[in-house]
């Protein structure tokens, strides 16, 4: 019977709680004669991961809502208060439908656990917030948003005070500190005007948007050419999906001399149920279709669009046949490491200690591209979080200088000014590229099929199925098990040379549920559950001498590995 199972227990609780409002309980009242639905709700606690709280929003244990906020938030504070009697918190949040409220919510526990709290008064990017951590000295930081998830999520991102997202074993400290909260009547609260009074709720003004934006503007490599006109001869067409971007990225651009910035107007606003999209995700090419359509009107050169909290960024250039195509993550990675690292030499400021970042699922053109230039390359695992753990390393110990940083997911970053992706830098390095390199008679698409000559043909492919509910979590977890405990000998004709797996720490990383298949004829390709979505992903990659040799090789491989994938879900 459903009012027999631990689920429906906690349901009733939940329903019996005098901390619990009206209109929640109203909506867990509705499910009544829904046991799954009560089951999906309430069989677990959502998961606080390295990354934070990340899920649909409504009534419920497994759910984003005010309460499982406010039980993180306390959790968050306590783990605060442990390394300092004084600290403070900045946090901001995007676009999506109850950021604002989740936003003021955990400013107001934090209140009322007598730490100060930074927050401003309206959305604001993901990379801002690592920023103004960093700026204002603060212990912490919080960001409200569930990135480029569908429009029922939202979520909830922890940072320390370097302004990088908390790693592991920090993690792991407030993760402990959350569960110490047995329940909603330990959570402390104050109301916002309680909190002002106290002078424990400053909200943050235009001062702290003008700094952000000069920090970003300091990154550009050839000033003095944008300055000179190469802003002005390009056409950029922008999208920001209806998340923070749009101002950001605008004033930036402003800023650093593009004055032919069109904004899809469809999409300018913020609407956080992303009316004009199936995905807020620069990486679906359906994204751009908008866009593409403006730019076909305006002949522009570059088209560059970014997702709802403005840490990723995609960009869209023409072919050699003048069409507008998408370029992955790891082909836009390699033209700006390209861009950056030959401008840097050319002007003698290239160091001798340079560092370029990018994660084990990454290309490795853009590593070979670094490489070229006595650059230094360093691995770490998916996540932007552990870029900016080894950025905050070279910080302390001067052992190299940080360039740049990516992953294959459209996260960039260039600049020490913050410890997150960003979509506003991004945007702002791969239009200056675009801008040098049309002074030179070419586009970036030709720039692209420059380094294919000289470093190989790169072709990458991220495949993903989405498996939701509890079913979905057995299932994904059935395909990492099944292939660590049944590795292939050979994959689509090609011999399997090495089985990489990082659930025991490898490398000197810490363990994550990641399997990594290197073959014989170099390529690869890797299997990741996601931290963030329920989904489960293959990342390929394969090194050939041409196009359609590459081509041919990427689509064996996919066919071959995701029939046994599919055959498990």
């Amino acid at each position: 019977m459903a009012n027999e199972t631990a689920s429906y227990k906690v349901y009733q609780a939940w329903l019996d709680d005098p901390n619990i409002d009206p209109k929640t309980k109203e909506e867990l009242r509705g499910i009544a004669e829904q046991p799954n639905e009560i089951e999906d709700r309430f069989y677990r606690e959502l998961e606080f991961g390295t990354g934070g709280l990340r899920g649909v929003m409504g009534a419920g244990t497994n759910r984003m809502n005010r309460y499982v906020i406010g039980k993180a938030t306390q959790g968050f504070a306590a783990y605060l208060l442990q390394g300092s009697s004084a600290p403070s918190v900045v946090i901001a949040h995007d676009s999506r439908r109850n950021s604002d409220v989740y936003a003021l919510e955990s400013a107001c526990v934090l209140a009322a656990n007598g730490i100060k709290t930074y927050l401003f008064r309206s959305l604001r990017p993901t990379p801002q917030l690592s920023f103004s951590v960093r700026d204002l000295k603060a212990a912490g930081g919080i960001v409200i948003t569930a990135s480029h998830n569908p429009p029922e999520y939202n979520g909830y991102k922890v940072y320390g005070s370097d302004g990088g997202q908390l790693v592991p074993d920090d993690a792991e400290k407030v993760i402990a500190s959350i569960r110490a909260v047995e329940s909603f009547d330990e959570v402390k609260r104050l109301t916002q005007e309680e909190a002002e009074a106290k002078g424990l709720l400053v909200w943050l003004d235009e001062a702290a948007d003008e700094k952000f934006a000069d920090a970003v503007v300091a990154q550009t490599v050839n000033p003095e050419a944008l300055r000179a006109g190469a802003g002005e001869a390009i056409k950029v067409v922008y999208t920001p999906l209806h998340g923070t971007g749009n101002l950001p990225v605008r004033q930036v651009l402003e800023k650093a001399g593009f004055t032919q910035v069109h904004i899809v107007p469809e999409q300018e606003k913020p609407d956080g149920m992303f009316p004009t999209v199936k995905s807020p995700n620069p990486e679906e090419h359906e994204a751009f279709t908008l866009a593409m359509s403006l730019a076909d009107k305006i002949s522009a050169d570059i088209i560059v669009g970014t997702d709802p909290d403005a840490d990723r960024m995609g960009a869209v250039v023409k072919n050699d046949k003048g069409e507008y195509v998408v370029l992955s993550g790891n082909q836009s990675g390699a033209i700006m490491v390209y861009y950056l690292l030959s401008s840097l030499k050319a002007k003698g400021k290239l160091p001798a200690n340079g560092a370029v970042i990018k994660t084990i699922v990454t290309s490795e053109m853009g590593a070979d591209i670094a490489r070229s230039y006595g650059c230094e390359v360093m691995n770490t695992l998916t996540g932007f979080k552990y870029i900016g753990e080894k950025m905050t390393e070279f910080e302390k110990t001067g052992s190299h200088r940080f360039l740049f940083g990516y992953e294959e997911s459209y996260g960039y970053l260039t600049g020490t000014y913050a410890r997150d992706k960003d979509a506003i830098v991004a945007a702002l390095l791969i239009c200056e590229a675009a801008a040098y390199f049309k002074s030179q008679g070419k586009t970036l698409y030709d720039v692209l099929l420059e380094l294919y000559a000289q470093f190989g043909t790169y072709l990458e492919k991220l495949e993903s199925r989405t498996l939701k509910g509890k079913d979905g979590v057995e299932k994904i977890a059935g395909i990492m098990n099944d292939w660590r405990g049944n590795p292939p000998a050979e994959v689509a004709g090609v011999k399997v040379t090495k089985v990489l797996d990082y659930s025991g720490g490898l490398d000197g990383f810490p363990p994550e549920n990641v399997l990594k298949f290197l073959l014989d004829d170099g390529s690869w390709f890797c299997l990741r559950p996601s931290g963030t979505e329920p989904k489960i992903k293959v990342y390929f990659a394969v090194r050939k001498a041409s196009l359609t040799e590459a081509s041919e090789g990427i689509s064996n491989l996919v066919s071959a590995v995701m029939a046994r994938v599919d055959s498990l879900s």
